[in-house]
């Protein structure tokens, strides 16, 4: 039997109505998570409602990737990608589909009541407003029958980002609107709804009630990531600081690098989809994952390290969604065009290397991209000057176009910036014309960050 992929909102986002404002960032490398200590007596054992929207920007790849949980009770994608929820040790659902869309946001709902007659509904899971109904696994919890992990928290902690005794197998990726609600079953509907024009699931306002046990984090107060929203009991915080603050939305979704098109080893994706490093001496090429054919575009990329005298680390566009991530930019024809940062300032076009063209970068050097798909150009600028006397790096583009970065040798990469998140904290904080976006340099007059509202406007 073929088994199904589930694709995420990408255009999940709201043309009015509520608004989500920031998300959470988690890198497992780093053991980033969030975590309610032991304490605060025992909760409701039979009934909780989980409600969280995440975007993935790294797939399993053999590991299981924890949303939240205990020692045993849990919420993740396995080692496949699948979908599981545990309610306690052996009573588990495990979804038939698999889930590895990381270019948009999935939203989860999670109920669990083993009050119920009929078995099969003392475990439910909806994803984006749709039920769930086909698992490869479904073994639900004996009818009243509690679970010792999920509502007593004077046993276990709580993590969020990761699982219970689990510090190296958190997700990757970013959280948004993250509610844990004890002794009360509630509906997708109570934290989203379809959107009337669009059919679009998208998110809205929670006006249920809150316990002492509950726990809401909308990841609004930079100072304190782990800070409960309704007032409640505070997450601690596991390696998470303000920088991991995010502005990558269920309703604006903003560009990141795509994992899924990377097949080489020796290149590493990390840090929210926007660090780009190579581990080995070989090309690789890795592209955005949204693709525009009209409109005025900008980002950034921050230039870490060179990995020696050769051309890279790169930046440019595609025209191409199936690029071959195996070959290096410029790397023969129809391969992406790019810019090399160093040493000589050389553009690659299909294989071909013009010098001269812009001052050499260095390490910390920020290169902003603007790509006119209006008329064909893309421009450079370096830590905020146009290059090239003003005039166009590439021309001719034509009709579709997608960021695309590419490093080479040990040790070469950098930071991009879709203005959703970056591993560099701008000192600026820029924002487009529309308010969009953080950057180190505003970005030029006419000029907006990829992200789902601008490209509904512009797109």
């Amino acid at each position: 039997m073929e088994t199904l992929q589930r694709t995420a909102n990408r255009g999940s986002i709201s043309t009015g109505g509520y608004e989500i404002d920031n998300s959470c960032k988690f890198e497992t490398d780093n053991t980033e998570y969030l975590e309610r200590a032991t304490g605060g007596g025992n909760g409701d054992t039979q009934k909780h409602t989980i409600s969280v929207w995440v975007k993935r920007t790294e797939l399993s790849n053999g590991t299981n990737t924890y949303i939240m949980g205990f020692n045993g009770g849990r919420l993740r994608f396995e080692t496949n990608d699948i979908i599981e929820y545990q309610f306690r040790s052996g009573r588990k659902l495990e979804t038939t589909a698999v889930y590895r869309d990381t270019s948009a946001w999935y939203h989860l709902v999670v109920v669990a009541d083993s009050t119920l007659a009929t078995s099969t509904d003392r475990m439910k899971l909806w994803v984006n407003g749709v039920r769930v109904t086909d698992f490869t696994t479904y073994i639900p919890q004996d009818q009243n029958q509690g679970s010792p992990l999920w509502g007593v928290y004077n046993t276990y902690n709580f993590r969020v980002g990761g699982g219970g005794s689990y510090t190296s197998d958190g997700i990757n990726g970013y959280l948004a609107e993250v509610y844990y609600i004890n002794g009360q079953t509630l509906d997708p509907t109570d934290f989203g709804e379809f959107d009337d024009d669009s059919g679009i699931w998208k998110p809205k306002a929670f006006t249920g009630t809150f316990g002492s046990l509950d726990n809401y984090l909308d990841f609004s107060n930079s100072s304190n990531l782990g800070e409960d929203a309704n007032g409640g009991t505070d997450l601690s915080l596991n390696n998470i600081t303000s920088a991991d603050q995010a502005t990558d939305t269920p309703t604006n979704n903003f560009c990141t690098l795509n994992p899924v098109m990377l097949t080489q080893a020796n290149t590493v994706i990390s840090q929210g989809a926007t660090s780009l490093f190579s581990t080995g001496a070989s090309g690789n090429t890795v592209v955005g994952t949204m693709g525009v054919s009209r409109g005025k575009w900008y980002w950034e990329f921050k230039d870490i390290n060179h990995g020696g005298t050769a051309y890279w680390p790169a930046i440019g566009y595609t025209s191409s969604e199936s690029t071959d991530s195996t070959q290096t930019a410029g790397g023969g024809s129809g391969y992406p065009s790019h810019v090399a940062l160093l040493p000589n300032g050389g553009t690659f076009t299909n294989g071909s290397i013009i010098s001269n063209k812009f001052n050499t970068f260095s390490p910390n050097d920020i290169a902003g991209v603007a790509l006119d798909m209006d008329n064909g150009d893309m421009y450079l600028y370096k830590n905020g000057t146009i290059q090239n006397s003003g005039n166009p790096i590439f021309t001719s583009i034509g009709d579709f176009a997608m960021p695309v970065g590419s490093v080479y040798l040990n040790g070469c990469g950098g930071y991009f910036n879709f203005g959703g998140f970056t591993s560099y904290t701008p000192a600026s904080a820029a924002t487009d014309e529309n308010g969009y976006g953080t950057f180190e340099y505003a970005p030029p007059s006419g000029y907006y960050a990829l992200c789902t509202k601008n490209l509904a406007e512009y797109g």
